[in-house]
Order: C-alpha cells, then structure tokens, then sequence
C-alpha cells in the first residue's frame, strides 16, 4: 500500500480530510526547504506538495510565480527538488510528498530518469500542471510501476469526458481547482465546490482534494467537511515570505500557519461533530 493510500485510510477512520501545504523548493530561502518541509509536519500537515521551479508556470498566481522566480535566481531546479525529498526522507519515512510542476523540466531531464529518481528519493506522487490525461499515456503506467501516483487537476470547466479519463488513468487522488483561474484568485464558495465534487464522485472513487482557494483555517473547516484533502499554497507562501523578511527562522513560520488550520480541521470532524452527532 503506497504512502497516499494508507494516509487516505487512515483519516478515513478518524473522518478527518489531510491537510495538504504547497511550498516552493528554495523558498523563501535556497536553503530552508527540508525544514520546512519538517515544519509543517510538526505543525499538523498530513502530507506536503513541493513545487518544482519553473519559468513559465502557467496556472500560478503572482505570489507563486515570484516564488518560482526567487528560486529559480537562487539556482533552484528539479533537481533540488529531489534532493529536498532525499534529505527530508532522512527523518520522515511516513509522510506523503508531492512534487507539483510543470512537465518541461520532466522532459528535460528524461521521464525514464525523473521517474527512477523521484521513487529513489522518496516521492509518492507527481501533479504536472499540463500534462492532461491525454499527454500522460507513457508517464502515468511508468509512474505506477515505480509505485508512484499520477496526480491531475480536474477544475470548474472540465468535460465529463475528461473527468471520466482521469478518474481511469489516475492515482492516489483527484486534485479539484475549486476556482476559475490561477493559484490564489478569488473566493470560494463552499456550496458550489461541495456540489461539483458530488458530480466528480460519478467519474472516480479517488480521494478528492480541494485547492486554489483556500486561505484561511474557515475555509480550510469548510471544505473538510465535504472534501478528503484541503490543499493551501498562496497564502502559506505569502507567509514564510513575509517571516522570513522579518528575520523570523522558515520552520517556525511554517508551524506557526499550518497548527490552527489542524485544529480548525480537527474540530470540524472531530468532538464537536460527535456532539453534534449525538445531538441529532
């Protein structure tokens, strides 16, 4: 059983959806990612997405796309990124990491090699941005045989026909754009993602996670009350962002965001919803 699956199992029995970080390899300091990384998980992350730097990240909002851009200045690559998760598998063998990009540098270096060295370090899975099903026929069987998930994105506007291709050819979970845009644009609406991800459900027994969206421990409770996995990234990139040039150490900031959105989880799926329960 992969790393994901059994995450996904056992917060099933808690009835509790993951909690699920971005951050950018390299930022906000070249340095600081395998901290971190180990940060979050102090602070309550049930499993992290580690963006791959890229120059042109299409689906980003401007608050990641400068992160790509600090990286990338201070020489990160995919590479580095591997490296994170080598280093980072050196004290935590139980946590599911992400890497989350863009299939350029994949092709760079090689799907044959990105595969044998992303299931070397110690990756579970793999979301590339634009790299749809369609795109993905060669790379998803080669990253399942390495016993790694194809993660896509399945957002407002995808057919019915898409979905469907996604729910057969994908693993470990469905990834749900809950807004029409980039990385941290817009609202949410709690209502209106609870009823796409009711349809999505038709395509997919997956796990499905909610991002793009999610800012705050509110919105974090509210869509954990409907979702398996809640996703944040802009505002928690913002935030080491804003720590770090105040002078404050990455990690520290990093377990100082993530703690009360676990708990704003913890509460919504756990005693206060056995009260409620019982209440009914």
């Amino acid at each position: 059983m992969s790393r994901i699956e059994g995450l996904f199992r056992r917060l099933k029995g808690e009835d509790r959806a993951a909690l699920v970080p971005y951050v950018m390899t390299g930022d906000p300091s070249p340095d600081g990612t395998v901290s971190v990384m180990h940060g979050l998980v102090e602070g309550g992350a049930d499993m992290l997405e580690l963006g791959m730097p890229f120059s042109d990240p299409v689906a980003d909002g401007p608050v990641i796309q400068a992160a790509g851009e600090r990286a990338l200045a201070s020489g990160m690559t995919l590479t580095h990124s591997l490296v994170a998760v080598r280093e980072f598998r050196r004290h935590d063998s139980e946590t599911p990491v992400i890497l989350m990009g863009y299939l350029n540098p994949v092709e760079i270096m090689g799907g044959e090699h990105f595969v044998r060295e992303a299931a070397e370090a110690g990756v579970d899975g793999v979301l590339l941005v634009d790299s749809p099903p369609e795109e993905s026929a060669e790379l998803a069987p080669r990253l399942r045989a390495a016993g790694l998930d194809m993660i896509f994105l399945v957002a407002p506007t995808t057919s019915e026909s898409r979905r469907h291709q996604i729910g057969q050819l994908g693993s470990g979970f469905v990834y749900y754009v809950s807004l029409k845009g980039v990385t941290g644009a817009g609202g949410l609406d709690a209502a209106a993602v609870a009823d796409s991800l009711a349809g999505l459900r038709q395509h997919t027994d997956l796990p499905l996670g909610v991002g793009f969206g999610i800012r705050d421990a509110e919105t974090a409770a509210a869509v954990g009350e409907f979702a398996e996995a809640v996703i944040i990234g802009s505002s928690l990139v913002s935030h080491l962002k804003e720590a770090v040039d105040r002078g404050e150490a990455p990690a520290d900031a990093a377990r100082e965001f993530i703690r009360p959105l676990r708990a704003a989880l913890r509460r919504s799926h756990g005693a206060d919803k056995q009260e409620k329960d019982r209440a009914l």
